[in-house]
């Protein structure tokens, strides 16, 4: 459980980290503010966004689920508010960057739940 939880961790800076280097205006100071900047991202996906969820249900129903990604560019530019070394300049970089990001969590969620099978 412990090991699934650092993977998933780590898919989350990589996904950080390219998206960075993707998208532009999303920058980092350092190491230590990314690898920051993926723990507070972590924090704020397991506790606003199940509550952000529920309450745009609605919407997100009516957009057959888009609306999932207008939340998780909210949740990403919100680490902003925390963090002074990670920068995400508006919604645009914060919603590409959120896909990128949302892609290597899959992709590291994909690989956790392989090894347990």
């Amino acid at each position: 459980m412990l090991r699934g939880l650092i993977l998933r961790f780590l898919f989350g800076v990589a996904g950080l980290w390219i998206a960075a280097h993707v998208v532009p205006g999303i920058a980092y100071r350092n190491l230590g503010s990314l690898l920051a900047a993926a723990a507070v991202l972590g924090v704020i996906n397991a506790v606003l966004r199940p509550i952000l969820v529920i309450l745009t249900l609605p919407l997100t129903l009516i957009t057959f689920g888009l609306f999932l990604l207008v939340i998780n560019a909210f949740t990403l530019k919100l680490v902003t508010l925390f963090l002074h070394g990670f920068h995400v300049p508006g919604f645009w970089p914060a919603f590409a960057g959120a896909l990128v990001v949302s892609v290597c969590a899959w992709i590291g969620q994909a690989l956790v739940e392989q090894k347990r099978r």
